[in-house]
């Protein structure tokens, strides 16, 4: 099993699917010894960032009320993205990831979705961390508490359609999906949830439940139903009552910002 290795904020680098940003402690000057400034032991270490949640998501009020659909997806390949040159320059940084998603099945959508689901989706992923000038010899990393994406693995992801960003400082976001946040990508091998891959390690939905009964305060609707299948949470779903006031909200800053 990978060991994982939790570490401080202090560098901005890179935004996932469903983060505003994610920083690590890592990023400093070059040592001699990659492993030497984060404690590392090995590359089959997985090293976790911590990032800030798009939007709310733990609960299934959450998932109702921000998520135009919930997908069960399969990561079907992944390819590397190149680290910048400031990076290259300085010794050390990031090889971000662009994995690739067949969707499954739809498991739920808001009425009045602006975009059908999806079929794929190129979700972007953290990738691996690299130091002493060498992209060869590379360390995985992942955010604490959310799945890495993995090829070969299934998972649950209520998505959100976003319209294309003109900010106040002319930057342009294109259209694109994304998740909501560390409660609303959840690990669903074998169509079990809480089983399969997260934060890097391979885990069991008994383990998760385990785990979360010891450290989770707030139980949203993957501690709920870890172990469950797929009508556990369509009915959760279906149950809930969107908060109309957020949503409302939504759509007020959605026309201020999106790209006319």
């Amino acid at each position: 099993m990978r060991n994982r290795t939790r570490i401080a904020a202090a560098a901005g680098f890179i935004a996932a699917a469903s983060v505003t940003g994610v920083i690590v402690a890592a990023l400093a000057a070059p040592a001699s010894d990659p492993t030497a400034q984060t404690g590392l032991e090995a590359q089959s270490d997985v090293l976790l960032g911590n990032g800030s949640d798009h939007l709310p998501s733990v609960t299934a009020t959450d998932w109702v009320t921000y998520a135009d659909h919930v997908l069960v997806v399969e990561a079907v390949s992944e390819r590397a993205l190149e680290p910048t040159a400031a990076e290259v320059e300085r010794g050390e940084g990031v090889i971000g990831r662009v994995v690739s998603l067949t969707v499954e099945d739809v498991l739920w959508s808001r009425e009045g979705a602006p975009q059908a689901a999806p079929s794929t989706w190129e979700y972007s992923g953290l990738g691996w961390y690299f130091a002493d000038g060498d992209t060869s010899a590379t360390v995985e990393m992942a955010l604490h508490d959310f799945p890495r994406v993995e090829v070969g693995h299934q998972y649950v992801i209520a998505v959100r359609w976003e319209k294309a960003i003109c900010d106040e400082d002319g930057e342009y976001t294109p259209a694109q999906w994304r998740g909501l946040g560390e409660g609303s990508e959840i690990p669903y091998d074998d169509g079990t949830l809480g089983n399969g891959e997260s934060e890097g390690t391979v885990q069991d939905a008994a383990a998760f439940a385990a785990a979360s009964d010891e450290d989770v305060v707030e139980q949203g609707i993957e501690e709920l139903l870890v172990g469950e299948g797929a009508d556990a949470l369509v009915s959760a779903l279906n149950s809930a009552v969107p908060d109309a006031a957020a949503q409302a909200e939504m759509t007020t800053m959605d026309a201020e910002t999106s790209c006319v």
